[in-house]
């Protein structure tokens, strides 16, 4: 059943107990000093209050692309239903996965959907729930650098270390107007199992054969050990804060991420020959181009359209079809619905992609079979996010 009502817009605050790196940026972001209730009170008001007991805690771990996001969600979820908490640690999709499968938290997260071997080890069965999308970028840290083009000749060479200084020709033919110094590049890289490096790595397999022969695809790959000039580090978190620290370094991350933290990111070769920078924009031309099947699993590798960018991905909350407490069934579905309705106008704000009314929908559906006692409601107005 679908409902419609609206909410006025109102200013988001990201507020994460992740990590330093993340409580530093939501300060920033909050300005450090005043809170405004009255977009809690209004959404208190406005929720669908679950039929809950007592107090619910739900625990969930997993990927760090849409960390900080889901700690908005969650704050504010507590803010309006004080009788549900979710915790929620960013240990990397590959983790969030293993966690989720030994039953040891009551969802998990993933950049990446669980392929059939994965989910046929549940025996509680899944659901995979498309709460958001966002870009991986290419972010670089150059002073005085602006405006780099990658080609797919030149990013995937960097990556596998057959480029190793910015004054390559490769790099150069791209951008003539660039004053690019002759410095050595080095890689940043995830350390731990990671979606984030599935959909990046999947990504460049499917543009270069010789990655795909030699390195590969998955959330942990062999990366080449060149000393000093690859470095490992743990979670989007990491790898945002190791090229912050080191002069003519570059790396994979969630655009959020680079956004938030004023990083510089490279424009991206797509399919079309074009350059194209990342962005809410790009981000969603690139969703346009991609049918979101109803199983709402989907590997988008190397997208068509002229103006897509070409590494984009769901990310995935990964529930249970069926839980042992009836009361954490109701408290699950409570939670989509935040996520779907309130959630969403979150999601531009801090750099994400915000689902469409169709996919939500979707979503809405799938998650409406964790509990008999609760109906999932689905708001349809859209235009915070114009």
């Amino acid at each position: 059943m679908l409902y419609f009502f609206k909410l006025e817009q109102r200013p988001f605050c990201l507020i994460s107990s992740l990590s330093i790196l993340a409580l530093i940026v939501s300060l920033g972001a909050c300005g450090g000093a005043t809170h405004d209730d009255s977009s809690i009170d209004e959404t208190a008001n406005n929720i669908n209050k679950p039929p809950l007991e007592g107090k619910v805690t739900l625990t969930g771990a997993g990927a760090s692309f849409p960390s900080p996001l889901y700690q908005n969600w969650f704050v504010q979820l507590n803010s309006a239903i004080p009788e549900l908490q979710v915790n929620y640690q960013s240990i990397g999709s590959g983790a969030g996965v293993e966690q989720f499968t030994t039953g040891t938290v009551d969802f998990g997260a993933s950049d990446v959907a669980m392929k059939d071997e994965e989910i046929a080890k549940v025996s509680r069965g899944v659901i995979l729930l498309p709460m958001t999308a966002g870009s991986i970028v290419i972010a670089y840290n150059l002073p005085g650098v602006e405006g780099l083009k990658l080609s797919r000749k030149a990013y995937v060479g960097i990556m596998q270390g057959s480029i190793t200084n910015w004054s390559d020709p490769e790099i150069v033919e791209a951008n003539p107007d660039l004053n690019l110094p002759s410095q050595s590049i080095t890689v940043v890289h995830r350390s731990d199992g990671s979606g984030t490096t599935e959909v990046f790595t999947k990504h460049i397999s499917a543009i270069s054969s010789e990655w795909a022969n030699t390195i590969g695809q998955g959330k942990s790959v062999e990366w080449p050990t060149i000393k000093g000039k690859f470095i490992g580090s743990k979670g989007n978190e990491g790898v945002t804060a190791t090229i912050q620290q080191i002069e003519g370094a570059i790396g994979y991350i969630e655009y959020g991420y680079a956004k938030n933290n004023g990083l510089t990111m490279a424009a991206l070769e797509n399919l079309s020959g074009n350059y194209i920078e990342p962005s809410d924009e790009s981000a969603e031309q690139t969703l346009d181009a991609v049918t979101l099947p109803e199983n709402l699993r989907v590997f988008i590798t190397d997208p068509e359209g002229d103006q897509s960018y070409p590494i984009v991905t769901y990310t995935w909350m990964l529930a249970y079809k069926q839980y042992d407490d009836p009361q954490k069934a109701i408290a699950m579905e409570a939670m989509v619905e935040h996520a779907l309705n309130h959630g969403q106008e979150a999601s531009k704000k801090l750099g994400y992609v915000a689902l469409p009314p169709s996919v939500k929908e979707k979503v809405a559906a799938a998650a409406d079979v964790i509990s008999p006692d609760y109906t999932i409601k689905v708001k349809q107005t859209d235009d915070f996010l114009d």
